[in-house]
């Protein structure tokens, strides 16, 4: 099942974050970020367990970026990831804004969603206030895309 995000769900959210963060695929979130931050998740759950996580966080009137996509690893390969951001894109046309941007090193996998490959350069210098938290800033090796809606 994909949700919204709730208070119980945070440190959850946190250990997966974690997870992929302590490998280099994503920044970690701390439990402030993420309590500030709640009502831009989304959440897969089986039961009482949490399976993966998607946000779609606002940066300004038009653009939000799609960012923590996250699956357990036993639950990859099931669509999960897809449905959280097929959530997110929902979300962003139901509040009507007008473009989608992610960062990732899965290019083929936002590809699906019709996310096109851009310049880092085209993003607003808004995008990157997260980007000094990494440790490969400012030597980065992801992937700008964005989707128009």
């Amino acid at each position: 099942m994909i949700r919204k995000a709730e208070m119980g769900d945070v440190k959850d959210i946190q250990k997966l974050l974690t997870n992929y963060a302590n490998r280099g695929d994503m920044l970690s979130r701390s439990l402030s970020e993420l309590y500030e931050s709640l009502r831009d998740f989304y959440v897969a759950v089986e039961g009482d367990r949490l399976l993966g996580t998607a946000a779609l966080h606002i940066v300004w009137d038009d653009l939000a970026e799609v960012r923590s996509v996250a699956v357990s690893e036993d639950a990859g390969r099931k669509g999960i990831g897809s449905r959280l951001v097929q959530a997110c894109i929902a979300e962003a046309r139901e509040i009507g804004l007008g473009r989608l941007f992610c960062l990732t090193y899965k290019p083929d996998f936002f590809a699906k969603f019709g996310f096109q490959l851009v310049d880092k350069s085209e993003l607003p210098h808004k995008v990157w206030g997260d980007c000094i938290k990494c440790v490969k800033f400012p030597d980065c090796d992801e992937n700008a895309m964005i989707l128009d809606l």
